[in-house]
């Protein structure tokens, strides 16, 4: 007998995963699903910041600043930004180039900080 016939015969499609059951009726919304409470959650602005990094002046070095002063941070080129939202970090990623002919840049993600905006009741 033919070896590849033997391949054909042997192999056996895995049957389809059942469909998962619907909802019954007055079940609360799925994460996906849309309720009037949810949009208006995920309608609230919140502010994204990426930080580059920080640095420490005495007022008298601050007041000396002027145009083209340089002023050197904490980070270094190719380090990790940390994504900031309503003053929490909650991610890191690097720094990218998304159109170079308009010269924006944006940041991909690299890691989600672990509980980031998670508090704990005492």
């Amino acid at each position: 007998m033919d070896k590849d016939a033997d391949l054909e015969q042997d192999f056996v499609m895995p049957p389809e995963p059942p469909a998962p059951p619907p909802e019954p009726p007055g079940a609360p919304p799925g994460p996906l699903t849309a309720s009037p409470n949810l949009n208006a959650i995920l309608s609230i602005p919140v502010t994204v910041q990426v930080v580059l990094g920080s640095t420490t002046l005495p007022v008298a070095s601050l007041m000396k600043l002027a145009r083209g002063a340089v002023i050197s941070l904490d980070q270094r080129v190719g380090d990790p930004v940390d994504i900031v939202v309503n003053g929490k970090v909650v991610a890191r990623g690097e720094i990218v180039v998304v159109d170079e002919a308009s010269q924006r840049f944006g940041v991909s993600l690299l890691e989600i900080v672990a509980g980031a905006g998670l508090e704990q009741a005492a």
